[in-house]
């Protein structure tokens, strides 16, 4: 619990969006956490009652670590400033993001089968569908058609630049991001690659 609630306040701290905020999930692929819902203290207190040695990580008491800096630099005021359960709140904004972004990816994912083509070495996404599709769900198409194209970098302001295209339109010349070029048509936005993609690459 208190790592999930870490996770979410340094997420904040750096302006990250909802994959980050949601924290770490219970079961992710291979991985499973199932004391992520439990307090460090309620599992240290578990073990000194069975007579047993909790393990300290030794990396938790080095301050040159931002979460270590957060667990006893951070937390500690906030508790004494806003009261009890900060850690229980943080991880239940966690779960509410990982709800809505498990939603948001899902729309994602369904608006890309019905309306990007992929192609050797470009994605079409049809304008008049992704004009009137919300921003969180636009964003997301372009996420992953960026990463479909292997763009070997991108961030928000990329992805804002390709809103203009959209929303700011005053035919304006192409645009060329890190390893991508994209442009506007009568009909879609285009994200040309160099490479040539592999069939199945979506």
């Amino acid at each position: 619990l208190n790592d999930q609630a870490e996770t979410v306040l340094l997420g904040l701290a750096r302006g990250s969006g909802n994959r980050s905020l949601n924290g770490m999930a219970e079961v992710n692929g291979r991985y499973l956490r199932p004391l992520l819902g439990i307090e460090r203290a309620t599992t240290v207190a578990f073990c000194e009652d069975s007579g047993l040695t909790a393990w300290q990580d030794p990396q938790n008491s080095e301050s040159k670590f931002a979460r270590v800096r957060v667990r006893h630099n951070v937390m500690p005021i906030l508790e004494a400033e806003l009261g009890p359960g900060i850690a229980q709140s943080l991880a239940r904004t966690a779960e509410q993001l990982r709800e809505d972004e498990t939603a948001l990816a899902e729309l994602a994912e369904l608006f890309f089968a019905q309306f990007a083509s992929t192609k050797s070495t470009s994605i079409d996404i049809a304008l008049d569908a992704f004009k009137s599709a919300p921003l969180a769900v636009r964003h997301r198409v372009v996420a992953k058609a960026l990463q479909i194209l292997q763009a070997p970098e991108f961030a928000r302001v990329h992805i804002r630049a390709i809103d203009a295209l959209v929303d700011d339109w005053h035919g304006q010349k192409p645009l060329t991001l890190p390893g991508v070029r994209v442009e506007r048509t009568a009909t879609h936005i285009v994200l040309k690659t160099a490479k040539t993609l592999k069939p199945g690459a979506c």
